[in-house]
């Protein structure tokens, strides 16, 4: 129960080190936000916890297909949040992203990768 609880804790603490730097600085916020720090736990944690090499690299092989259609979310946002708001934004940028990772899905499909 404490490994659990220390996964917790470090997780957690990386998303409020992302959320501190990105107060102080946008570009340094940004970059830090963009590193795969999420993958890179998981991928320490699915290690450290004695998964299979194939689980741990089928891990990855996803993570990279399915961050490609969330991608126009991080082009929408700045654009739609200055003209409607957080919340509208951020909700219209989820639409966004379901969508377009239902369309990046049927188009992968036909080159025999399957995300859903």
């Amino acid at each position: 129960m404490s490994w659990l609880f220390t996964k917790y804790f470090i997780t957690a603490a990386v998303v409020v080190l992302v959320s501190e730097l990105a107060k102080r600085s946008d570009k340094l916020g940004g970059l830090v936000a963009a590193l795969p720090l999420v993958t890179i736990l998981t991928l320490i944690w699915l290690y450290v916890e004695n998964q299979p090499t194939s689980k741990i690299a089928n891990h990855a092989w996803y993570t990279f297909w399915y961050v490609v259609p969330t991608l126009p979310m991080f082009l929408v946002f700045p654009i739609m949040l200055p003209r409607y708001g957080f919340w509208p934004s951020l909700l219209a940028c989820v639409f966004i992203t379901v969508c377009s990772f239902a369309l990046f899905a049927v188009i992968v499909r036909r080159f025999g990768i399957e995300l859903l």
